[in-house]
């Protein structure tokens, strides 16, 4: 008899590891500040601003749970007057199925924006399905199935009004407890997207990605490579490289429990002498998180 099968990942999480090894930790071109707050009843409050080219944008959130019933609402106003709501139902009508609702609306212009989304999760599967009301009406549907480490995954969306799919994608994975390796076709397979990653050791992680557009006006692949090291338990640093010779660096430091701070550089080895017609060619930036 053959043990039941974990939950696979989401199809939005299918390459997780090495995408957030590369992408996350880097806030090498933004000055923000994030702070995380919970009352006594379990509200949590959330509050964020950021600052990179422009005027500084912010966030003021607060989530209930009713982890009894699954309820949990959560709801937001950020500093584009944009008013967004987002109720989420789990394992109440059934177990492993999550229902929720997401509405947008911005009062000074009228834009309004409703997505229904559902997720089913049981052992060796992970389907999705989502609606966007105004937009279409567009039904996106999503799965992906994994047995023995192996993940195969789907994604389709179908535009109700016009009766036309609008893309489709697929990608196919492995993944073990110290590595995992993706490939994807993306957008009707005009974009491939192959990502490995792994952990060395203990204090030691490695990814990769490659990216090819056959739609793209210049040919060729986009390369990055890159790797994170733990210091200590309190903090780590995070390099990286991409094929346009631009060099990441990030270093994160838990200053205390709850107070986190993280320093982003990038460098572009290819203007090392500076701006460029007026454009910065290096950046640095920094993010302070406090979680109480």
């Amino acid at each position: 008899m053959s043990l039941p099968q974990p939950v696979p990942p989401s199809w939005k999480d299918l390459g997780k590891s090495a995408s957030d090894l590369l992408s996350k930790d880097y806030p090498y071109n933004t000055q923000a500040l994030e702070v995380k707050t919970k009352t006594p009843n379990g509200v949590q409050f959330r509050v964020a601003g950021s600052q990179a080219a422009g005027p500084i944008s912010g966030e003021l959130e607060g989530k209930y749970t009713d982890r009894a019933h699954g309820l949990t609402l959560t709801q937001a106003w950020t500093t584009g007057n944009v008013l967004r709501t987002q109720i989420e139902l789990e394992n109440l009508v059934a177990k492993g199925l999550k229902l929720d609702a997401i509405t947008s609306l911005m009062p000074d212009k009228g834009t309004k924006s409703a997505a229904l989304n559902a997720v089913y999760k049981q052992s060796g599967v992970h389907t999705r399905a989502a609606l966007d009301v105004f937009k279409g009406p567009t039904v996106t549907a999503d799965t992906v199935v994994g047995r023995d480490g192996f993940l195969v995954g789907a994604e389709t969306s179908y535009n109700v009004t016009d009766g036309t799919i609008a893309k489709w994608s697929a990608a196919l994975g492995y993944t073990d407890t110290n590595y995992a390796v993706t490939l994807h076709g993306l957008n009707k397979f005009n974009t491939f997207h192959a990502s490995y990653y792994h952990r060395v050791s203990a204090d030691v992680e490695a990814g990769a990605k490659a990216v090819y557009d056959t739609k793209a006006t210049q040919g060729g692949v986009a390369l990055e490579v890159g790797t994170k090291t733990y210091l200590d338990k309190a903090a780590f640093v995070k390099a990286k490289i991409n094929n346009q010779g631009v060099v990441a660096l990030g270093y994160t430091q838990a200053l205390r429990p709850g107070v986190k701070a993280a320093f982003g550089l990038a460098l572009d080895t290819t203007k090392l002498s500076g701006a460029v017609d007026g454009t910065p060619s290096h950046k640095v930036g920094f993010q302070f998180t406090f979680d109480s």
